[in-house]
């Protein structure tokens, strides 16, 4: 596993600044992504053909809302998982219960989601934020059309 991949909030903005300075379409996924399963690697590899460069942030534990006993690995873990990927350049464990400050601070030309939000709602609320904040940024949404799985319910049939 490639620990050159993972770096801080900060240090992934600096460098996402200097890799679109060069003329590379970024492209930013994010979300829990706590027990990985082919629906995530086929997202991961479908939004890495959007771009140059795709960059992950994962929720930090503290702000994971699944229910008791979430996130099932840490997010060190989670982040080590999906820098493992071929196809993921970057990784970062983010530092606010949402993406919105993290899209701000890195400012990708792309942000994708899977098809599960393409109507922009969740019950969480998230996603329309997460849209408000794409088009404040001047970056564009777009959607994968992969398997889809829930972690959650992979879990409480398999795993409880």
């Amino acid at each position: 596993m490639d620990r050159a991949k993972i770096l801080e909030m900060e240090a992934l903005a600096k460098e996402i600044q200097r890799l679109k300075s060069g003329g590379k379409k970024i492209v930013h996924c994010h979300g829990c992504f706590d027990l990985m399963h082919p629906g995530h690697i086929k997202y991961f590899q479908a939004a890495k053909k959007m771009g140059d460069i795709l960059v992950v942030t994962i929720s930090p534990d503290v702000y994971v809302d699944k229910g008791s006993g979430r996130p099932v690995f840490n997010q060190d873990l989670r982040a080590e998982s999906i820098a493992a990927l071929e196809c993921v350049d970057y990784v970062a464990i983010n530092k606010w219960s949402t993406a919105e400050e993290t899209l701000r601070l890195l400012r990708p030309d792309i942000y994708v989601k899977g098809q599960e939000f393409e109507k922009l709602e969740d019950k969480t609320g998230k996603i329309q934020k997460e849209y408000d904040v794409v088009k404040e940024i001047g970056a564009e949404i777009r959607f994968t059309h992969e398997i889809v799985f829930s972690s959650t319910k992979l879990l409480n049939q398999y795993f409880k």
